[in-house]
C-alpha cells in the first residue's frame, strides 16, 4: 500500500524542556502509517516477499502470531488483497486490538496470557506445522523481511529528515525488526552513531509488545551486536510519559511509545549540544483506551 511509510519526524518540546540546551530529540510518527503502527511496514514487507517467493497464494491463509500490531497490518493488508487471515495472540491483549481485528474479519485463536507473545508464537507454530498446505507463516520473529522493512524504508526516511544529523537512534526491543534494520543501516551511514536499545526492566511488565529479552523467546532476527548500549524502563515510567505525550504534546499513542520517548529523554539529559536523538512513536493509544493507565490515579 502507498500510504505505508513517509511518516513524520516530530520535534519533541514540552516534555523535552529539561534536556540540554542544544541537544534535540524527535520521535518518528509510525502511529500514523494506516494500520496505526510501525508494524505495517514490516507485515507488508513480508507479505511482499512472500508473494514474490510463491509462498503466499490465493488459496492459503495467513497466520502468525502477534501482541496486536503485526497483526492487524496483516488483517488490513489481508481485506485488501483477499487472504484470509488467522492470528494467535495473547487473551489480554487490549478490547480494543482484538475489536480491530475483527472487524477486518481476521480470525482470532487467543493464548494464554501468562505466556504473553511466546505462547502466541508456539501456538502459531504448531497450527503451521499441522497444516503447511493450508498456512502461510510469514513468522515475524524470524523473518528477514522484517528487520529489512526498516532498513530500506524507515532508516533512510529517519537519515534525510535529519539531514544526516542524526547521532542517536533508540528503539524498544519487540520482534526487534524495528531497532535492527533502523540501527543497521544507520550505522553503515555514519559510523559514528549510537543505537541504544530499551526493554521492560522485567518479565512481568505492562509494555505490551516488548519483550524482556532475558526471559523471553529471543527472536531469531535479533542481533544484540547491533546496540551500543541496552536500557531498561519500568512500566510506570512509560504509562506517566504516555499521559504526557497526550497533555503536553498533542499525540495520543500507546505505551510502548511512552517507553520510547522516556529512555530518549533519560538518554538525551546526558548528552552534549549538537546531539540529535531520534525514537520511535510505535503505535496510536486509541487501541487502550479501555486500559486503567490513563487515570494518573489508577
Amino acid at each position: 500500500m502507498s500510504s505505508i511509510g513517509r511518516t513524520p519526524l516530530v520535534r519533541l518540546g514540552r516534555v523535552a524542556g529539561d534536556v540540554p540546551a542544544g541537544v534535540e530529540v524527535y520521535a518518528k510518527a509510525e502511529h500514523l502509517n494506516p494500520g496505526g503502527s510501525v508494524k505495517d511496514r514490516a507485515a507488508h514487507a513480508m507479505i511482499l516477499a512472500g508473494e514474490r517467493a510463491g509462498l503466499l497464494t490465493r488459496r492459503k491463509t495467513i497466520l502468525d502470531a502477534t501482541s496486536g500490531n503485526t497483526g492487524i497490518a496483516y488483517a488490513m493488508l489481508g481485506a485488501a488483497r483477499g487472504y484470509p487471515v488467522t492470528l494467535c495472540l495473547p487473551k489480554n491483549a487490549s478490547f480494543e486490538r482484538k475489536r480491530i481485528l475483527r472487524l477486518y474479519g481476521a480470525h482470532l485463536v487467543e493464548t494464554d496470557p501468562a505466556e504473553a507473545t511466546d505462547g502466541a508464537q508456539r501456538r502459531a507454530r504448531r497450527l503451521a506445522e499441522a497444516e503447511p498446505e493450508k498456512y502461510f507463516y510469514p513468522d515475524q520473529y524470524n523473518n528477514d523481511a522484517n528487520w529489512r522493512a526498516h532498513y530500506d524504508g524507515t532508516a533512510p526516511e529517519i537519515w534525510e529528515q535529519t539531514n544526516g544529523r542524526v547521532t542517536h537512534f533508540l528503539a524498544g526491543l519487540g520482534t526487534s525488526g524495528t531497532f535492527v534494520g533502523i540501527a543497521r543501516r544507520l550505522k553503515e551511514l555514519n559510523e559514528k552513531i549510537r543505537a541504544v536499545s530499551m526493554q521492560p526492566d522485567s518479565p512481568f511488565h505492562g509494555l505490551e509488545g516488548m519483550k524482556h529479552m532475558a526471559s523471553a523467546l529471543v527472536p531469531g532476527i535479533y542481533d544484540p551486536a547491533v546496540a551500543d548500549e541496552n536500557v531498561e524502563v519500568m512500566t510506570e515510567d512509560a504509562q506517566e510519559m504516555t499521559r504526557r505525550l497526550a497533555r503536553e504534546e498533542g499525540l495520543l499513542v500507546g505505551v510502548s511509545s511512552g517507553a520510547n520517548v522516556f529512555a530518549a529523554l533519560r538518554l538525551a539529559r546526558g548528552l552534549a549540544p549538537g546531539a540529535v536523538v531520534v525514537t520511535v512513536l510505535c503505535d496510536g493509544g486509541g487501541k487502550y483506551l479501555s486500559e486503567n493507565f490513563w487515570e494518573e490515579n489508577a
